[in-house]
């Protein structure tokens, strides 16, 4: 007897302002969908969609997608695209599986969150930042929720501990006109920068930084080091050469993370996609959010939405950034940050990482700023 064949959802803006790191995303997810059916337990027909990163054509793509017999779709990067389509999950009672860091402060039964909550990125990196350089920050992103709401957390955190944020700017999505901003940051010298910008402006923000900073005789990453929770090996390779060392990244995942998953998740990848061979955060989450699809359509022995959140629930992966399961409350992951500084290479030194995976809080409501662990104390270094 043939097995079942299910099709599924693959929507990522391969084109347009922020590509690099979406087609890391669609790349991770095609590369689970080989393995699943390669398996012979269980049959993926991945359908591809692209809005091209205009806003606009999320939604009525996802219309689209769950007119059909799709009811899972793997897919989002930006959290202004998945604000987006959340009505739609929601009407038509399909399923979202959102595999990308996120801001937090949200849940819906309709969405599924394989990517990191803010008290597995931000949190992190403000403890790091803080211990290791300072305590005045400046923020600069793009012009959306996700950048809001990180800069909002930062600013909460740091007043209460004493600290300052100097500044928030916010640029439209593929601004690259930035000398104003650079100019700004040297002339009031914080401690760090702290950028949400994505795609194209944070690799010409990077590069405009360091040019700014070597014409004034200063060593940026230890002068004025600049720290993200987005920034990603795909995206490194498009930052120019000699501006792309000393960048402090927080994530649940590294490609130089040592795991037998993750030698097997870089040489596969590498070999699938040899002409953009770098893995990323995102494109793990995308990778991971397939495996768990599978999974719970195995156990339910049926797609249909509700019994493949009730399968869902509680489940466990060996994934390539180490055991992950699912937290049936949130439907977020537990998953272990770490603290990364970028390479010349394209890669990252992971130089803090937690002893094991954390409990998701989207909502921080198990967090307080005054209760601050340096991360000495409750982090373990990577040497």
């Amino acid at each position: 007897m043939s097995k079942r064949a299910y099709s599924i959802g693959l929507m990522f803006s391969s084109t347009g302002p922020y590509s690099t790191v979406s087609n890391s995303m669609l790349n991770g997810a095609l590369l689970a969908v080989a393995e699943v059916n390669a398996a012979g337990v269980v049959a993926l027909d991945a359908v591809l969609a692209n809005p091209g990163g205009d806003l606009t054509r999320y939604a009525p793509i996802t219309a689209g997608l769950l007119a059909t017999d799709v009811r899972h779709v793997v897919g989002c990067y930006t959290s202004s695209s998945r604000k987006e389509v959340i009505p739609v999950f929601e009407k038509y009672d399909g399923m979202l599986w959102y595999p990308s860091h996120y801001e937090g402060f949200e849940s819906s039964n309709n969405v599924v969150y394989t990517g990191a909550a803010p008290n597995q990125h931000i949190i992190p990196l403000i403890d790091y930042m803080m211990s290791n350089f300072g305590n005045r920050a400046y923020c600069v992103g793009s012009n959306y929720i996700w950048a809001w709401e990180n800069s909002r957390i930062l600013r909460e955190i740091v007043q209460t501990r004493g600290g300052k944020v100097l500044a928030e700017r916010y640029l439209p999505v593929g601004e690259t006109g930035l000398d104003q901003i650079v100019g700004t940051i040297l002339s009031l010298r914080p401690d760090f920068v702290f950028s949400s910008l994505i795609g194209v402006s944070g690799y010409e923000f990077f590069r405009a930084m360091r040019e700014a900073c070597r014409r004034q005789g200063l060593h940026q990453p230890s002068i004025i080091p600049i720290a993200s929770c987005n920034l990603s090996e795909p995206e490194l390779m498009d930052i120019a050469s000699d501006a792309r060392d000393g960048h402090i990244s927080s994530s649940v995942y590294f490609s130089t993370i040592r795991t037998p998953q993750n030698d097997a998740f870089v040489s596969n990848y590498a070999a699938a996609y040899p002409s953009m061979p770098w893995t990323s955060a995102d494109g793990e989450a995308s990778y991971i959010a397939v495996k768990l699809l599978a999974q719970a359509i195995i156990e339910a022995g049926t797609d249909e939405v509700s019994a493949v959140r009730a399968a869902l629930s509680g489940g466990r992966l060996d994934a390539p950034q180490g055991g992950i399961r699912v937290d049936g409350e949130t439907m977020h992951l537990y998953l272990t940050p770490r603290i990364g500084r970028s390479r010349g290479d394209g890669s990252f030194d992971v130089i803090w990482q937690e002893a094991a995976a954390v409990r998701p809080d989207p909502y921080l409501v198990r967090f307080s700023a005054t209760d601050w662990l340096a991360p000495a104390a409750r982090l373990h270094v990577v040497r």
